[in-house]
């Protein structure tokens, strides 16, 4: 409790000035936006503790691709050239995906099946961030509490095409329209729901949408997060045609050395609310989002490369 108050001080003291509402509190502008519960699952990390352990320790998470995904030593080659093959064999992975609990979120096992593990992700980690901001079971039920879910591919469907195929459940289930949408029906949300692809930016966009939402008083909190899971090797072998990954599994940002990215997974959920709401209802802040922005590099020399000269 003496760690919420101060937190709660230190967000009052250096926030307030900026704090605009006006007398209805319906609209909140330039409102700063509190942070008031989060959670993610990273490779070698199934929580944020040992996310932030992973970190403090310097532990790399990227490493060979797993047997359970796919055989490296039947479709890997170093040619960039062979066709149906990756001249390159890293990645980060998380664990663990077949593992879920259906009847948690009233879903059977048959429907549970033919869901992307995406879904079933965001329907843990939606569950674990109420959790740890105090608003479990149904207290947001019928609130106008908005989704907002940046997601960009869905292997699973791609993987288990002939399995999924006549499938009662496999449109739905996998589906990254429906994402947000499941999240807002199980957990009874009025607000808006969306799910956003802009690619590698997918998440950022989706945090953007929420805090303009949340201001613009289109809703009362937002659920914002982003997830990338179940990498399948068509995925990856497109990848390599593209010649976007990096074949020694490190990524050399802004270095002459560079030469591809290491594609990876993982999953992060938070929930917002206006500042002055989050004082007001005394919540556990860890964070205070001030602003954020959208825009595009416009025309650059190529459609994947960044505008050296855009703002």
């Amino acid at each position: 409790e003496s760690r919420k108050q101060q937190i709660g001080k230190e967000a009052t003291s250096t926030s307030e000035p900026q704090i605009k509402t006006n007398s209805d509190n319906s609209k909140f502008n330039n409102e700063p936006i509190a942070v008031i519960g989060m959670s993610g699952r990273f490779p070698d990390a199934a929580d944020l503790q040992s996310f932030w352990e992973l970190l403090r320790q310097g532990k790399d998470a990227v490493r060979e691709i797993p047997i359970e995904r796919w055989d490296i030593d039947k479709y890997y080659n170093p040619n960039p050239q062979a066709e149906g093959t990756s001249y390159s064999k890293w990645g980060a992975f998380l664990n663990n995906l077949e593992e879920f609990d259906p009847l948690l979120f009233r879903i059977s096992p048959r429907e549970a099946e033919a869901m992307d593990p995406q879904q079933r992700i965001m329907l843990e980690l939606v569950w674990e961030t109420l959790e740890i901001a105090g608003y479990a079971g149904n207290k947001l039920t019928d609130t106008e509490t908005g989704v907002f879910i940046g997601a960009t591919y869905s292997h699973y469907s791609r993987e288990n095409v002939p399995y999924l195929h006549g499938e009662a459940y496999a449109s739905l289930g996998n589906s990254n329209a429906i994402l947000a949408n499941r999240l807002s029906y199980f957990f009874g949300l009025r607000g808006p729901s969306l799910t956003i692809d802009t690619l590698c930016s997918s998440s950022l966009v989706a945090l953007h949408t929420g805090v303009q939402c949340l201001r613009n008083g289109e809703c009362q909190q937002a659920i914002v997060g982003g997830v990338h899971a179940g990498m399948s090797l068509g995925y990856y072998q497109a990848l390599s045609r593209l010649g976007a990954v990096s074949p020694h599994g490190r990524c050399r940002t802004f270095d002459s050395q560079a030469d591809g990215y290491v594609p990876g997974e993982g999953a992060g959920v938070v929930l917002l609310k206006p500042l002055s709401q989050a004082l007001r209802d005394r919540d556990y802040i860890w964070g205070v989002i001030l602003g954020s922005a959208v825009n595009h590099g416009g025309r650059a020399s190529g459609l994947t490369v960044p505008n050296s000269s855009a703002h």
